[in-house]
């Protein structure tokens, strides 16, 4: 099997899952607890804290764990809306978020709140002038994702937070993409709230981080015994915690060299398929955009039938966010972009890993062009193209007098 659907999720490095072990057994006290087990339990998860905090150049004070990271977006986005409305209940966003922030927005606004949703241009980039251009004086809070999940571009979030810290306005970032893949730093873009995963940065499902910058304050969605200094409450996730620590250790460790081994593999096969596939094409920018990833669109064919096949060749990808695979519907990211319905179900998204090397491009171009041959072979859209072709080049060589 090789394995391209990072975005979606990563595996378990074994280094993580060596660590995490004591932790699921002997070390199985709870950190709220005073004797020595729960002082193990409790120093792990500092340890932990430290390494995500450092991660992104963050204060340990400022790090609370979560179930992941569309909780992280949620305590973000609700907490603020509801800690701050009698100052304002406009919130700006843009087109092509993650479903976990989209969804929350569209739940504030049943409840009154007004959403300005900011378009994107070809490429998936936002323009900071709709921004400003956005910004009201009841406008509480700005969340810009860092890389989107789909199409892997990189938004201008310095310059995004430059505005929010300039008109007094909070800003938050879903980093869930970025973090551990590219250099993410929260005290440069002035960002006030950062919502990570572990599963994203090859540790384990089930535990997230939310920055919260030192001396803001959030409505609590989750009420009781005031772990995290009292702003989520929940016996933490000691294994998955310590996990997510150690993932974020290897992450900041192995940060520029992962980043130049897998730009090196995503830009070879990107040149590989679009020179071998006719009809061929990114989706996103083609330099701004993370590392490991690479989103494609195949005319005339459709990208359920194409992510079959290449599981069928053992092959691994996906068609977009693994959040909303289950839905036939067209990509809203990929529409955000301008692309009409038929472009954008002939997509493919792959998004390598640090385990993967030259020898699987190599595999993974072969298997394409062989599928997407097979499934044009089958398509009568491909077939009316080309015979439109056909006929056009033909009437090249007709005598118009006749």
């Amino acid at each position: 099997m090789i394995y391209m659907d990072n975005s979606a999720t990563s595996p378990i490095k074994e280094e993580v899952f060596n660590a995490m072990i004591p932790y699921l057994k002997e070390e199985f006290g709870n950190p709220s607890t005073f004797y020595t087990l729960g002082r193990n339990a409790k120093k792990a998860v500092e340890e932990a804290r430290e390494n995500i905090a450092k991660l992104i150049n963050a204060d340990t004070k400022e790090i609370i764990f979560t179930s992941g990271g569309t909780e992280s977006d949620n305590m973000a986005i609700k907490g603020v809306a509801l800690k701050f409305e009698d100052k304002g209940k406009h919130i700006i966003t843009t087109e092509i978020e993650h479903p976990a922030v989209l969804r929350t927005c569209e739940f504030l606004e049943s409840r009154g709140f007004e959403l300005s949703y900011l378009p994107v241009n070809e490429n998936g980039i936002i323009s900071t002038e709709d921004l400003k251009n956005a910004i009201r004086e009841d406008t509480i809070l700005i969340s810009v994702m860092h890389a989107n999940n789909e199409i892997g571009t990189i938004q201008p979030i310095e310059e995004v937070g430059k505005i929010a810290k300039e008109n007094n306005i909070l800003f938050h970032c879903d980093a869930v993409q970025s973090v551990g893949k590219i250099p993410v730093d929260v005290k440069e873009a002035n960002i006030d709230l950062l919502s990570i995963s572990s599963h994203k940065i090859y540790g384990p499902k089930g535990v997230g981080v939310l920055f919260i910058k030192k001396g803001l304050k959030l409505e609590l969605l989750i009420h009781g015994g005031g772990q995290e200094n009292g702003l989520r409450s929940g016996t933490e996730n000691v294994p998955g915690i310590v996990g997510f620590g150690k993932a974020a250790e290897l992450a900041y460790e192995h940060l520029d060299e992962n980043i130049a081994k897998l730009k090196q593999l995503r830009d070879s096969l990107i040149e590989k398929i679009l020179e071998r596939i006719p009809e061929s094409y990114l989706n996103g920018d083609r330099e701004n955009r993370l590392p490991n990833n690479a989103n494609f669109r195949f005319s005339s064919i459709e990208g359920e039938g194409l992510i079959l096949r290449l599981d069928a060749e053992g092959i691994n990808g996906a068609t977009g966010s693994a959040c909303s695979s289950k839905s036939l519907k067209a990509s809203y990211v990929l529409s955000a972009l301008g692309l009409e319905d038929e472009e954008i179900h002939g997509s493919l998204r792959l998004s390598l890993g640090t385990e993967n090397n030259m020898k699987d491009v190599d595999v993974v171009v072969d298997a394409i062009a062989k599928v997407v041959g097979e499934l044009r072979e089958m398509s009568p859209l491909w077939d009316n193209k080309n015979n439109v072709s056909l006929e056009l080049d033909e009437s090249k060589f007709t005598d118009s007098n006749n």
